[in-house]
């Protein structure tokens, strides 16, 4: 127990470093952005008073590290600021977009998780024989198709083409469970490379784990190969599954943009590029802030599972 409390701590310690850094690499590359939110706001024909008057009112004619000093700690209380475009805070920007964004998430973990470890274990079965030798080259001529090409592929087949499912979810507004055939085709393509990496990963770790002296030790005994398998040899596979989980959640999460912009869904890279577009600074720096503290929890929460799971190994931190 003192040993997982101390790895605990040092993670928690390295991932407040973490989030820190990234709040002041935010905050600092948002800055240097070229262009003017107070000339974007004045309008096609802005008046050199108006956006005088603008950039006071916004506090934008203040040094740099006094909006930081503010920003942080306004960040400390939990508050995100304030869009520059719309005065409504931040905060309910994201409450707009995080449900959507968190459907599209759950949908597609919820076929990953049993799709990869149920191919990965078939694979490591049969290692070396047809079902293997296809699952694997399955995955990798998937897994080398980017996001936007696979779905601009089946956009033009199975909607414009076929006609059988929507190309976007315009119209739908954010009720999207109320129109699931407008989540199929964006959660097959956030689906696509997330399953062929955790198929290929289980299948290396389950052949690793059934050739181990353990496994062997147990076949001798006479336990089932069923047993061997999903009994022994699975829970040993799967911390490096585990990790990688949590990469692809905090991917779901935070880093979904091109397929939201492909399909039109009101989520957060919707928002995240709305704001850009804008030059909303507070928005951009706010969800920016947001994605890398969920960054460093997904992963905290992964090396803690990782650890459970195989407690002899050290996880990197």
């Amino acid at each position: 127990m003192s040993g997982l409390r101390s790895f605990v701590t040092r993670r928690l310690l390295l991932g407040a470093a973490q989030t820190a850094a990234v709040a002041l690499l935010v905050f600092a590359l948002t800055d240097a952005l070229p262009g003017d939110a107070a000339v974007a706001l004045a309008g096609d024909q802005p008046d050199p008073a108006r956006i005088t008057a603008i950039r006071e009112t916004l506090h934008l004619d203040r040094p740099a590290h006094e909006r930081l000093a503010d920003w942080a700690a306004g960040l400390l209380h939990g508050d995100l600021g304030t869009s520059l475009t719309s005065g409504r805070p931040v905060g309910q920007y994201l409450a707009d977009g995080f449900g959507a964004t968190l459907l599209l998430a759950a949908l597609t973990l919820a076929l990953l998780v049993p799709t990869g470890l149920g191919l990965g274990v078939l694979a490591a079965r049969h290692e070396g024989r047809l079902a293997d030798r296809l699952i694997s080259s399955v995955t990798l001529a998937v897994y080398a198709v980017p996001e936007f090409a696979l779905g601009v592929l089946l956009v033009t087949v199975f909607a414009l083409k076929l006609a059988w499912l929507p190309p976007t979810a315009v119209g739908y507004g954010t009720d999207l469970l109320a129109q699931p055939a407008a989540l199929v085709l964006p959660v097959v393509v956030l689906l696509s490379r997330p399953v062929c990496s955790l198929t290929r990963l289980v299948r290396a770790s389950m052949i690793d784990a059934l050739a181990s002296p353990y496994a062997a030790h147990a076949r001798r005994y006479g336990v089932p190969g069923a047993r061997v398998r999903y009994l022994h040899a699975l829970p040993n596979a799967l911390a490096p599954a585990v990790q990688q989980l949590a990469r692809t959640v905090d991917w779901l999460l935070c880093g979904v943009i091109v397929v939201e912009a492909l399909f039109v869904i009101p989520g957060l890279g919707t928002v995240l590029l709305n704001a850009v577009a804008e030059r909303d600074m507070p928005v951009v720096q706010g969800l920016a802030v947001v994605f890398g503290v969920l960054t460093v929890v997904l992963n905290l929460g992964a090396d803690l599972l990782a650890h459970r799971l195989t407690p002899r190994a050290e996880v990197a931190a």
